[in-house]
């Protein structure tokens, strides 16, 4: 009898452990759908690098539910449409898990079509992580249960941004340039917002969005900027529409303050130095010269791909889902969902959580300011002999800003 109840004890252990680690060795797979052709292709590619390099680094031993990642590219061409195709094919291709960044409006679409797919399919239900698509209403009014973001939206990172903005007395005259789609609107909003609060004697002395991704030629704004007498410029482009900026500045001679969300994103640094640029700051969640584990996976990255890892949402992203799969004890997307939900994990920057009321991770903020690399901050940008050096780092709570979120849940 004793040796009957010492085999069932250790036959119910063995059913328990195992159940708790059934994840372990299983691979997660995730489709990372963004532009990896046309003018936006340099970030794209360099952020499909990123996840596979951090999948690589973070997979097995290297997380605690002993998963593997594997990351495959679709090219949606920064196209809402072509989104929509790549997830089609992702999904007929047994892929559970989406990631996307690069244009709110191909977020917004891969949102609305994952929560349509998972109310009409369940038992497939796929897991959207959007890891740089910053638009509030994705969080707000458009909020998903199934969409997870890991960057910043824009409110918290112009809260930040106009928190620094108004200790700074050279800023009398702002001149916001911006494309014209959702993200450069709503920078230029909540921008006039945050400084009328916090330096109602600032002035807007000038305003222009721009289509995204067809200006090649910058300088007739450029020539406007110059005739407004603006002493600063506020700017969210990003990609080519900010290097090409860049260029007609440094063509123009205009050095003045920059205050930009992606100055630090491929083929900008560049364009920063060789058009001599001397004031130019950055707000987001992160930045070059990061200490520890990410600062050594960034110097691994460059070693590889003569590139820079700048999106550190991919760390914060695997690290979450792996977290989520040890807490679920499970890699099924139902399971890891719930389980993110105000799941807390270290990040590169302190404590990071993912807000149950609307699926927004909430995180400190960096300001940084574009000057020549030095022993303390010695990381050179695109090889730049320049690097974005921090000046102001701002705990969760100072950019971390209400939400409308009115989130459905599955039964």
């Amino acid at each position: 009898m004793s040796f009957v109840l010492k085999s069932v004890a250790v036959a119910a252990l063995a059913a328990s452990m195992s159940g708790a680690f059934a994840q372990s060795g299983e691979t997660v797979r995730i489709a990372f759908i963004d532009p990896l052709s046309g003018p936006f292709a340099n970030v794209g590619q360099n952020q499909l690098k990123g996840w596979q390099f951090i999948a690589d680094a973070k997979s097995g031993k290297a997380n605690p539910a002993g998963v593997k990642f594997e990351v495959v590219g679709f090219d949606n061409k920064a196209s809402p449409q072509e989104s929509l195709n790549s997830l089609k094919a992702a999904i007929d291709q047994g892929f559970r898990y989406v990631a996307q960044g690069n244009g709110s409006g191909a977020a917004a679409a891969i949102s609305d079509a994952v929560s349509k797919h998972n109310s009409r399919n369940p038992g497939k239900e796929v897991v959207f992580l959007n890891y740089a698509a910053v638009d509030p209403s994705l969080t707000n009014e458009k909020c998903d249960y199934w969409h997870f973001r890991l960057d910043a939206d824009t409110t918290m990172k112009m809260e930040a941004l106009t928190s620094f903005m108004k200790d700074q007395p050279k800023v009398k005259k702002v001149f916001l340039l911006n494309q014209n789609y959702s993200h450069g609107q709503q920078v230029a909003k909540y921008f006039k917002e945050g400084i009328k609060r916090k330096r109602p004697d600032v002035e807007i002395v000038g305003e222009d969005l721009h289509p995204i991704a067809q200006v090649k030629d910058f300088s007739p704004y450029v020539a406007k900027i110059k005739q407004s007498g603006a002493d600063t410029i506020v700017t969210g482009n990003w990609g080519t529409d900010l290097t090409l900026f860049v260029k007609a500045l440094g063509d123009a001679g205009l050095n003045i303050p920059m205050y930009t969300y992606y100055a630090g994103v491929t083929g900008t640094p560049t364009a920063l130095a060789a058009a001599n640029a001397q004031e130019v700051y950055v707000i987001a969640y992160g930045h070059s010269n990061m200490p520890g584990e990410i600062g050594k996976l960034s110097g691994e990255y460059k070693q590889k791909f003569n590139d820079d890892f700048y999106t550190y949402a991919i760390y914060n992203g695997i690290n979450l889902l792996s977290a989520a799969a040890a807490k679920a004890k499970s890699i099924d997307p139902v399971k890891v969902a719930a389980a993110m939900e105000n799941l807390e994990v270290k990040s590169f920057a302190g404590d990071v959580k993912m807000r149950n009321t609307d699926h927004q991770l909430q995180q400190s903020m960096f300001v940084t300011k574009w000057e020549k690399a030095t022993a303390k901050y010695p990381y050179s940008v695109e090889n730049t002999g320049y690097t974005f050096a921090p000046v102001k780092q701002m705990e969760p709570y100072v950019a971390s800003t209400p939400t409308s979120c009115d989130m459905k849940r599955p039964s």
